[in-house]
């Protein structure tokens, strides 16, 4: 059983490796990061000097501030808000594609169950997540530190924070990872609604709009909506920032990733439950 369904993500690997669109997304990583890493080395200073210039007056910086590993944090905070629009395109074609071409009766031919095949689908959509958030974390974290070196890393909230040099990789890494949950969490949506619609470009419009609107509901300071923000999936998919933190906040970390992880369960139950009454046959 557990070769049959290691074949069946095997198959539906090669299925998303296969669509052009896959592409879509490394492509963008592969143009936006290097971009972003150059317009930084090139007027990188400007950058620094235009979000320090209050501060200067009051304290003295020393060293090479504008390195490698700040390179890859101002990466994380532009292109984080971009990243679910690229997971999407592939997860909301997940089902809806086969819909729209009407091959699930051949696939159901297949000695699998329509579980088995939804949840060999769904870990397909994961590991494409899982490659798109590698590839953007080791071309940001290798190109920074080949084109600007390493260095402390300062991180400017509502609190100052300078780390050391020896103590910023592993802050990358578990940023990195914590966003790998969140665009999981993304990929379930999508995953879920693709299974309720006949083609892509719904489930990917309204995965988006959901997105949108459950940002500015948490960005809106109103009693309502501070009773529903503590568990809206948007407004935990920003704590990779508090790996940025002295002393890390490991409490609200895990809280955020209990709560991402129990919207995946939540939206992969509501997808069986569909899909298995779903008729995909007719």
């Amino acid at each position: 059983m557990n070769h049959m369904w290691a074949s069946a993500v095997s198959i539906e690997l090669y299925k998303i490796f296969r669509r052009p669109r896959t592409y879509i997304g490394f492509a963008a990583i592969c143009f936006l990061v290097p971009l972003i890493q150059i317009a930084l080395y090139v007027d990188g200073e400007t950058y620094l000097e235009f979000s320090l210039q209050n501060l200067k007056e009051a304290f003295e910086f020393q060293g090479e501030l504008l390195n490698g590993y700040l390179a890859t944090y101002i990466i994380l905070v532009t292109l984080y808000v971009h990243i679910p629009f690229l997971v999407t395109l592939v997860t909301g074609d997940l089902l809806a594609g086969e819909a729209a071409t009407g091959t699930f009766r051949m696939i159901l031919t297949r000695p699998i169950s329509r579980t088995g095949l939804l949840l060999a689908k769904f870990t397909a959509g994961l590991i494409y997540t899982s490659l798109l958030i590698f590839c953007m974390g080791l071309l940001s974290i290798i190109m920074g530190v080949i084109v600007m070196g390493t260095g402390d890393l300062i991180v400017i909230k509502n609190t100052i924070y300078i780390f050391a040099e020896d103590d910023v990789m592993w802050r990358l890494i578990a940023a990195f990872g914590f966003g790998l949950l969140a665009m999981w969490t993304v990929a379930a949506l999508s995953f879920m609604l693709s299974s309720f619609a006949e083609n892509s470009i719904g489930p990917i419009m309204i995965t988006m709009s959901i997105i949108i609107v459950f940002i500015i509901i948490s960005a809106i300071d109103l009693s309502i909506f501070r009773t529903v923000k503590p568990f809206l999936f948007t407004s935990h998919m920003g704590s990779w920032k508090l790996f940025f933190e002295e002393p890390v906040n490991y409490n609200k970390i895990g809280n955020s990733a209990l709560i991402l992880s129990a919207h995946i369960v939540v939206l992969i139950s509501v997808t069986l439950f569909s899909f298995r009454r779903k008729d995909i046959l007719s």
